[in-house]
């Protein structure tokens, strides 16, 4: 159930108060003083703070008011604050408001307006903390985790990038294969980084072929190497990537290219060990953690007949899937950061923006963006033109999105009758941005 604390002298408010509260499950504790109510909240649990402005029977100026407000502020700069005010303290409250007030609310009160304020703002305060232990968590995670593995200075805050960090540092000492599996440029050479640096090969060498950039006629002789008058052109005897990888780890990149006879190679090397050069009849042993990657969908194409399926499984023992960058919005923003040249910096609507994009290219398209803006930015600051994002992305940015008016202004508020916090809410803003608006455009509570 959670707790009020309602500070007033006015013994009648506690009581009302009490009273409603107790009719909504709500818990109210009360203080008839200052010193009462900040002693209360050093040794109570409390959710919110109904404060009146006044405490001295000769005094109407609010300061009394004020300055509790500023004292539970700094105490417990959290908690949310409802102030119970007349409106000869109007300017006080607002000023109060726009310094971190929850809310304000005139002497005699609205019951309705009352509790759904206090209910809103409860909620908040709820959902604001469960948020604040997952993204306390999340952060010692990270911290254990950078502390135990070699990370290879890799760039992320998602916790969808962290499950595939803690699943691959897990198996990293394991000597079985690994499949890493993922759209193009997500990282997937990174992970394949990160699963050698933490393994018991971790001081062998760290080989990488990708299949699928050499003819297929010459991925064989890439991992096994080939004796001279092997093929045409192989003048001297050449070792491969598995001589070369031997005591370390072979990342075979686009795996889902290498054609049928050098998957079956493939395969016979994966269970013994053993493999010739091309053109040659001498076996050769090496020891090497094979770890491989693939954007394609390996179960069609065993269907289709273009993969082995005791491949796949020697393969994928263990498989990794990173997700594109767009599942993993958290890492967009210190990714792009991280590519930034020293000195330049997001303006907010640049990173709302960024943050809109579907990024189908993923890490790497990410790269480059960052890497144009760098070179276009007339200054420090990179705004959103200097992206060259599509139009749509950047009509979708909610930074870049048109204020809302006098007239939305005015309807949200009615439609909360007249509580600030809701309408603040309805219109994607905070309190203290809508008070602000509200000034400007000079309208009331009632509007």
């Amino acid at each position: 159930m959670p707790t009020v604390l309602i500070i007033d002298d006015n013994a009648a408010v506690g009581v009302a108060l009490d009273v409603l509260f107790s009719l909504h499950d709500i818990a109210a504790l009360h203080a008839a003083s200052p010193e009462e109510g900040l002693a209360l909240l050093a040794r109570e649990p409390v959710d919110l703070v109904i404060q009146d402005m006044n405490f001295t029977a000769d005094t109407t100026s609010g300061e009394e008011g004020v300055a509790l407000f500023r004292e539970i502020r700094a105490r417990h700069p959290d908690l949310p604050v409802i102030l119970l005010t007349a409106w000869t303290h109007l300017d006080a409250a607002v000023d109060l408001v726009k310094a971190g007030a929850a809310d304000y609310l005139p002497k005699p009160w609205n019951d309705e307006r009352l509790l759904a304020t206090v209910t809103n703002l409860v909620e908040l305060g709820q959902a604001n903390r469960a948020l604040a232990q997952r993204v306390g968590r999340e952060r010692r995670e990270r911290r254990e985790l950078e502390q135990q593995y070699d990370l290879r200075g890799l760039v992320w805050a998602d916790p969808a990038t962290e499950r595939v960090l803690q699943l691959a540092c897990q198996v990293a000492r394991a000597d079985v294969p690994v499949l890493i599996t993922g759209p193009n440029g997500t990282g997937k050479e990174r992970i394949a980084e990160i699963i050698q640096a933490n393994s018991q090969v971790k001081d062998g060498p760290f080989v990488v072929l990708n299949c699928g950039a050499l003819p297929s006629e010459l991925i064989e002789a890439e991992l096994f190497g080939a004796d001279a008058g092997a093929y045409t052109g192989a003048s001297k005897a050449r070792e491969g990537k598995f001589e070369a990888a031997d005591g370390g780890t072979l990342f075979l990149d686009e795996i889902g290219n290498l054609p049928l006879a050098g998957q079956m190679k493939l395969l016979r090397v994966l269970e013994t060990g053993r493999f010739e050069r091309l053109g040659s009849n001498r076996e050769r042993q090496v020891k090497v953690r094979v770890v491989s990657a693939t954007n394609a969908d390996l179960a069609a194409m065993i269907r289709a007949g273009t993969f082995r399926e005791d491949l796949f499984y020697r393969l994928n023992v263990i498989e990794l899937r990173l997700p594109p960058l767009a599942a993993r919005p958290g890492d967009i923003l210190p990714l792009a950061a991280s590519f930034l040249a020293p000195g330049k910096q997001l303006e907010r609507g640049a990173e709302s923006a960024l943050l809109a994009h579907a990024w189908p290219g993923n890490v790497r398209e990410l790269k480059n963006v960052m890497a144009r803006a760098t070179l276009l930015a007339q200054g420090e600051l990179i705004r959103v033109a200097d992206l060259g994002l599509p139009a749509a992305t950047v009509a979708a940015s909610p930074a870049l999105e048109a204020e809302p008016d006098r007239d939305a202004i005015a309807a949200a508020l009615a439609r909360a009758g007249g509580v600030v916090s809701q309408a603040a809410a309805e219109l994607g803003l905070s309190r203290q941005a809508l008070y602000r608006r509200m000034e400007r455009l000079g309208i009331g509570r009632g509007a």
